[in-house]
């Protein structure tokens, strides 16, 4: 890899640390996370998360917020960023409808004040962590990058359309390079407990009831970790041109009833379900058309939901093992 010091924001979380585990296997790799630690799960979590590579000579953490526009630009005046992969959010559909004036500070925000940094320090790469939620009550199936994305039904997805907004604003103004990656529903180990996977094999494994929104024909493009690092690795490298958005999914809809099937079967346990009314926020469907992400970043995502489901409960069962 041609990269020497890359910042990683949100760096301790799912898709962060993994990313970490990736750039760290590099020694000419000079990483720095900056992660604010915060309580929306077990702050215990973030800290395993990157527990394997803390004290290493080539990798720097700092806690602290990026809506703290003092404290960024400390880090960036610390640091010559060769890129910045902005991943620190505020996660999650159904809680954003509970507090959006938090995640509109931070999603919002934040991008500005990581943007106007990298802006004055001339960082020559950023990648915008995006997300599916922006397509909304999207009709048209598969979701491809130029599709009208006005239609967003949640206030987490509505801040990450922003950010996409803001991003496209300084590549504009100011010849900045950057790379919006609209994620697919992400999963793999270490993956946020508030997340269905790992809440649906908590509670199934627990002998608990687990809620299903709707009748269970709910359809997600599952996205596996390595995948999604093998997509963002490539975004690192990637100087063709100025702006892009690239959707990053495994292009195949897993209905929710199946998920909960595969779930069970991993663990060896049957599931008590829960019947509820859809939520508000929720979409229907999601599904990307990830030809774009093959033409420009040669994607090509290995994993189909069956392998990742495995993959997902031995971690499960691993770690659950060591809590013991």
């Amino acid at each position: 890899m041609d990269m020497k010091t890359i910042l990683i924001t949100g760096g301790a979380g799912f898709i962060g640390s993994h990313l970490l585990d990736r750039l760290m296997q590099d020694e000419n790799n000079d990483v720095v996370v900056l992660d604010n630690f915060n309580d929306f799960y077990d702050p215990k979590i973030k800290d395993a998360n990157i527990a394997p590579h803390a004290g290493g000579s080539n990798l720097t953490i700092y806690q602290a917020d990026i809506t703290d526009e003092k404290s960024v630009n400390e880090i960036f005046s610390y640091h010559d960023f060769d890129c910045v992969v902005h991943l620190a959010a505020r996660a999650g559909v159904r809680p954003s409808l509970e507090n959006p004036l938090a995640y509109e500070a931070t999603n919002v925000r934040g991008t500005y004040v990581l943007l106007e940094a990298a802006r004055q320090t001339k960082v020559p790469q950023f990648i915008f962590g995006s997300s599916s939620s922006i397509y909304g009550i999207n009709a048209k199936i598969p979701f491809t990058e130029n599709d009208h994305v006005w239609q967003t039904i949640s206030p987490y997805a509505a801040t990450k359309l922003a950010g996409e907004a803001i991003c496209h604003t300084y590549s504009h103004l100011y010849g900045m390079r950057v790379v919006c990656l609209r994620f697919f529903t992400v999963y793999g180990a270490r993956q946020r407990p508030d997340l269905a996977i790992h809440k649906f094999a908590r509670l199934i494994d627990e002998g608990k009831a687990i809620p299903m929104f709707g009748d269970g024909s709910t359809r997600r493009d599952y996205t596996y970790i390595d995948d999604i690092i093998a997509g963002i690795i490539a975004a690192m490298k990637y100087t063709t041109s100025q702006f892009e958005v690239i959707n990053l999914g495994e292009s195949q809809t897993v209905e929710l009833r199946y998920l909960i099937e595969l779930i069970e079967n991993a663990l060896g346990k049957r599931a008590l379900i829960e019947r509820q009314p859809l939520q508000a926020g929720d979409v229907p469907i999601t599904f990307a058309d990830i030809s774009k992400a093959r033409r420009l970043l040669d994607y090509n995502p290995q994993t189909k939901i069956e392998d990742g489901i495995r993959r997902f409960v031995e971690w499960f069962i691993a770690v659950k093992g060591c809590s013991q």
